[in-house]
């Protein structure tokens, strides 16, 4: 059974470059959306090295996205908007990939918009709306089946190398191969969200494909980011072993994408 976390973010990171896009600034509460031109950095894991090992089984993102990271519209929200720029991520390869005409015109929401949501689904009270308080998985379930209509599969991973070298590495492997979107993952002593965009099985262990969130400072280009680990390979082993962990996977499939 899936236990809803509070995955909280405490790391603080740094940007992106490439297309503009549309953002809903302050005033989602009244409905009065303000759009904003930022800046997104598209597809930062092209180019990557795979991991030093050779693969048994290797499942990847299929399609565009973009990157989206503390500050990335303008507002700091470091220390608490890891949840929300994870969601953005997922929201803009709905853009980019599915087939119904509404997805492709609705922009990734902003952090507004997704409080708001909260707020008008009850999930959240009224005092949400404009706080820093962090979302995970539970969360992102809810706005993205909320603004495109994409139910999630929510997979909640027992600490210890077990579990995640067995259950969490195949679920992943299964939802690359069918559903190509990516994933958010969170979880409780390692409370920080992390996109999960493929993963890769060889002879000596798994590896994730991790996009980070907590990225703030000037725009860089996906070499840089890679270069600075802001996309990268990294190890299950390296998990928390101590931390229970929750999927958040877009089931795709069901709307023709």
């Amino acid at each position: 059974m899936f236990a809803r976390s509070r995955e909280m973010d405490n790391e603080v990171g740094a940007a992106a470059s490439g297309e503009k896009i549309d953002w809903g600034e302050s005033g989602a509460e009244e409905g009065n959306i303000v759009q904003k031109t930022r800046t997104s950095s598209k597809n930062i894991h092209s180019g990557l090295p795979n991991p030093p090992t050779d693969a048994v089984k290797c499942s990847l993102i299929k399609g565009d996205y973009r990157y989206f990271h503390y500050g990335c519209d303008g507002k700091d929200d470091r220390g608490w908007g890891c949840g929300y720029r994870t969601i953005q991520t997922m929201a803009s390869w709905l853009c980019h990939n599915c087939s119904p005409p509404q997805n492709q015109n609705r922009p990734p929401p902003s952090l507004p918009e997704i409080q708001q949501a909260l707020v008008t689904m009850g999930d959240k009270p009224g005092s949400f709306s404009g706080s820093r308080e962090w979302i995970g998985t539970f969360e992102a379930s809810l706005v993205l089946d909320y603004f495109y209509v994409v139910p999630c599969k929510l997979v909640h991973i027992r600490g210890g190398g077990g579990e995640l070298e067995g259950v969490a590495v195949e679920e992943l492997h299964q939802h690359f191969e069918k559903h190509g979107s990516p994933v958010m993952m969170g979880g409780d002593r390692d409370n920080s969200s992390k996109g999960i965009l493929g993963v890769w099985t060889g002879g000596k262990g798994s590896y994730l494909l991790v996009v980070d969130p907590h990225y703030y400072g000037c725009e860089l280009e996906a070499a840089e980011l890679q270069r600075r680990g802001w996309v990268a390979w990294k190890r299950v082993s390296s998990l928390d072993q101590s931390s229970f962990y929750n999927l958040c996977m877009p089931q795709t499939a069901q709307k023709g994408i």
